[in-house]
Formats: C-alpha cells, structure tokens, sequence
C-alpha cells in the first residue's frame, strides 16, 4: 500500500509537471503574440511612409518559417490556386501552352498536345503581345499566367505576332490536366517503361493503370523511372510500392514530436505485379516520395535502383488551414523506410552560424539492413545498388540554354521541315548543326568556364599572398591558352549541344511524348537498367547481397551499427 501511495504520488507529481510546463509555454505564446501584434500597429500606425500591411505581416511571417526548414511556408490566399497545383492537384483552367520571355518579349515556347492552344493553330515561336485586350510588356510569370488561366469555358484573346504579321486567336479555356505518368510503354526487347514525375493527386492509379497495360504484353522487366521527381504525397507513394509487393508489408514509418503525426503505413492489397522483375531510376533530384518509393523498394529487395544518390529529403509535412483562406504547411515529422533508416541528408536542426543547415556528421550515419541482409545506411538519400555517373553539361551549353539560344533555330528547322518521320530515332544532321552554328555569329556567348574560375581564384589567392608579379607571366599566358580553347568549344561539345538542340526540334513535331521516346537513344540509366534485364544472374546477385553487393553506398568514414 506505501508502494502504491509513492506511485500516486510520483504520478501526481509527474502531471503537475505537465500541467506547468503547458501553462508555461502557453503564457509565452500568448506574450510574443501580443507583442508582435502591438509592434505590427504601432509600425501601421506611425511608420513615416506608407506601408503595405499583408507584405509587412508575410515578410514577418516568412523570415520566421525560414529559421525552420524550407518546406514550412506559409500561404496567403493569392497563393492557394498556385499552391493546389504545385502541391495536390494536376488540373487547371487554361489553354495548354508555355511561354519564355527572351529579350524582354513574350514568346510560346510550348503548346500540350489536344488542348485549346493546339487545336487553336498556337505555335511555339509566336510572340504574344495581348491576351484579353492587355499588353503583357512589362509583367512578370506570375502575372501572365494568371491572365492565362480561369474558369473552364471562359475566353481567351490573344494578339499574335507570326512571320512579323499581327495575328488574332480566339480560345475557350479547358480543364488541363498535367498527368502524373508522363509517358508509359514498352521499348522492345520486353521491357516496359513507366515515367513518373510526380506524386500528386491520382498517381498511384496513374501507376497503376500504366502497368496493366504494359502487363498485357508479357514485359520480361519494368522500369520505374523516378529521376527528377520531386516527390509530393505520401499516401500515393505506398499506393505504388503496393503494385509491386504483396499485402500486409510495411513501406514506411512517418515519426513527429507529437504522437498523433507517428503513423505506419503498411500495403494493404494484392499487388499488380509482385514477380516481374524491376528496376527504379532515381538521380540526384529524385527527392520526398520518389525516395519512400525507391528506399523501401530497395530496403524489401523487390527492386533494384540504379543511377546516382538521390535528393535526401527524409520530412513530412501537412497544411492546416488558417484565418481568412490562408494556410501553413508545416513539416510534422521524419519518415522512415522499412530497414528503420531516415534518409534525410541536411540537418536543420542545428545550423552553423550562418544559418545554413549542414549534412549530418559521420559520425551519426547508422548501418540498417534489407529484408535480405544487404547494408544500406541513414542520413544521405537513397544510394544506388548500381551507380551511372550523372552526366555535366559543360559551361557553353548551360549559357546557351540559358539565353535560349536553341529556341529560334528549332523554329526555323520546323519550317523549313514540315514533317518528320519518327522521334524515337531523330538526329540532327552535321549540316543542320554547322546551321545552327552560323545563327549564332551575332549572339552572346559569353560564359566563364570551370578552368576559368579556378584561374580566377588562383590570381585572388595569389594577390592575397602578395604573388601575384611572380605569377603574372604564367598566369597571362595560361589565360590566353584558355581563351583560344573556347573559340573551339562548339566543336568540343558538339555531341551534347546537338541533344539539346534535338530536344527542342523534336517538341514541334510529336510534344511531350516525342521528347521522352527521342532521349532513350543517349540515356546511360536507361541502358544500365536494360543491360541488367539480359543478365538474371547479376540481378540475382544485386538482390541477394553477393559479393561487393552486400554493402550498398558504405560512407567513407566509420559509421555507427544497428544490432
């Protein structure tokens, strides 16, 4: 009985613990609030110029999440259709067509096959100077795409201008869904393809849909190719990895600091195809669900991943609605993929003095293991069980790319060439490049070189240690080597200029579809992965954790064990 009344005790002491603490943390709440406010008035009030009140409240607002982690934000209502769209929805009420702005005018830079824009004879290369009787010189994305979408059903107007004549289009505006399966199909020697980009609304049954099809032609083997998804809701992410693993198994593991955000999520149906062997391309910008996807894949050795590490994004987050239509996205906990790791790379928990959220030291990094035996480790993205060095643009590329160089040069080849036979299969010819080339005799080609930027820190560092005049022959002379290096770069790299220019060509001719089915011909993954599907034995050996298969991406300092 004294035991008993100890226990009591030490029970009643244990809640007047939490009773304080609650009513400690809810006074501070109480008083920033009220000083915040009364700052917010008195700056309304008696600040010498003109304030914007909902700018002043966001900026306060957004300078405070950004002490957190980058994906808790805050929404106001002007943002809620933009934040659907990028974050739960596919659809919207346009006219199915991009545009780039290229010297301070409006350009189409791509029109979605089927829908208004299309069907109304828009093209990319025309300039767009009205739309519904309003000059779009001047205005920024946001607001051009806000004149270009509305309600389905409701007019569009645009002015044109094709072949240096004015030209007017009248549109009526459709429900324009952005699938999340982009493309999907088989690409001979039995292999099936599926192509998602991200993890919205419908996409396990985009998924889903995609490999029933694709299971009616017998595929020997099926890529899942994740590379540069970004993620987006959990749920559909174990949706997907239930097509290809049989009920009742655990996917992943989300952990908050309150209890309620703890959750196991676990496949709950028969899978579509538990047996066909599968393959899942991931890159470095493969990130959120695509990792809950690959990792569990991967930790349940149903998969094997091939290509580079990706994003390390291990976070949840979830929206709770605030006053007057706006809300937060808040992150509320980790995820964890069935072996037990958290992928999460950067530590924003504990940031430097600059504020900047650093890796997550070696020393924390811990050791977990598949469904079969093989070590796989926490803290740095999904590692690939074969790893395909991404390929670098070089710098002349990435200038051209960026002062849209290719843009005019794939309008005029669509011109000139009305019609082309087949994607898959489409080159640029030499002539058409030495074209090509000539177009930009007049263009700025300006851009700095990696060599060129280590030349430059070498001349500060030499300066810095009062070198400088010693170096100063050598250093003008490695300057000039470089310089005439540059002259022959569009040669150089002629190989990889010339993909990027059938890129764009080949988007006039079959859209979105014809870009994917053109890229098959130059993508290393893609070929990785098939190469696999010809070799059952070294599959059999990547999944069983043979040999150098056992350990998949051992950092390289010592790491901690799970026993």
């Amino acid at each position: 009985m004294k035991k008993l009344k100890y226990i009591v005790l030490a029970a009643g002491f244990g809640l007047a613990v939490i009773s304080f603490s609650f009513k400690e943390d809810l006074f501070l709440v109480s008083k920033n609030l009220d000083i915040f406010a009364s700052l917010y008035k008195e700056i309304n009030i008696n600040y010498v110029d003109d304030t914007n009140a909902p700018q002043l409240m966001k900026t306060g607002i957004d300078a405070m999440l950004d002490t957190l982690d980058p994906y808790t934000e805050y929404v106001p209502e002007s943002e809620i259709e933009d934040y659907k769209l990028k974050y739960v929805s596919t659809q919207y009420g346009g006219i199915g067509a991009a545009t780039v702005l290229i010297d301070e005018k409006l350009f189409i830079n791509d029109v979605s096959e089927g829908y208004p824009a299309n069907k109304g004879d828009v093209k990319p290369g025309d300039q767009v100077l009205k739309i519904n009787g309003i000059d779009v010189k001047g205005k920024e994305r946001a607001q051009i795409s806000q004149l270009l979408r509305g309600p389905k059903g409701t007019p569009v107007d645009l002015i044109l201008v094709r072949d240096g004549k004015e030209i007017t289009k009248k549109l009526i505006r459709e429900e324009i869904k952005q699938p999340n399966v982009s493309y999907y199909g088989m690409m001979g020697d039995g292999i099936g393809y599926i192509k998602l980009d991200k993890f919205l609304e419908n996409s396990g049954q985009e998924v889903k849909d995609a490999l029933l099809s694709l299971n009616k032609e017998n595929p020997k083997g099926i890529v899942l190719d994740l590379r540069n998804n970004g993620g987006g809701i959990l749920q559909e992410a174990v949706k997907i990895v239930n097509l290809f693993v049989n009920k009742d198994q655990l996917v992943v593991i989300q952990k908050g600091k309150n209890a309620e955000k703890t959750i196991t999520y676990k496949t709950l149906f028969a899978p579509v195809s538990a047996t066909v062997p599968l393959v899942v391309l991931v890159n470095g910008n493969s990130a959120s669900a695509s990792e809950i996807v690959a990792g569990s894949l991967q930790d349940l050795d149903r998969a094997i991943v091939v290509g580079q590490r990706s994003y390390g994004k291990g976070l949840v987050q979830q929206t709770f609605n605030l006053p007057y239509n706006s809300l937060v996205k808040v992150t509320v906990a980790k995820y964890y993929t069935p072996s037990g790791r958290c992928i999460q790379k950067l530590d924003y928990a504990h940031k430097n003095a600059n504020g900047v959220a650093e890796r997550f030291a070696d020393s924390t990094i811990t050791m977990y293991q598949t469904k079969g035996g093989r070590n796989v480790y926490s803290g740095n993205g999904v590692y690939p069980d074969l790893v395909v060095n991404a390929a670098r643009l070089s710098p002349v590329t990435i200038s051209m790319i960026n002062k849209n160089l290719f843009f005019n040069y794939a309008n005029l080849y669509w011109k000139k060439n009305p019609k082309l036979e087949s994607a898959k299969a489409f080159q640029v010819s030499d002539g058409d490049y030495t074209a090509f080339v000539n177009t930009l005799a007049d263009k700025d080609l300006t851009y700095q070189s990696r060599t060129e930027r280590l030349l430059s820190d070498l001349r500060a560092e030499a300066e810095k240690e009062n070198k400088s005049a010693e170096v100063k022959a050598d250093l003008e002379n490695l300057k000039y080597k470089l310089t005439s290096s540059k002259k022959n770069d569009l040669a150089t790299h002629k190989a990889e200029i010339k993909r990027i220019l059938e890129t764009q060509i080949i988007s006039r001719y079959f859209y979105e579809k014809g870009r994917i089915e053109q890229s098959f011909q130059y993508d290393k993954e893609l070929a990785a992965a098939k190469t696999l599907f010809t070799n059952q034995s070294q599959m059999l050996a990547i999944l069983k954790g043979d040999g150098n298969y056992k350990v998949i991406g051992k950092p390289v300092r010592e790491i901690v064990s799970l026993d």
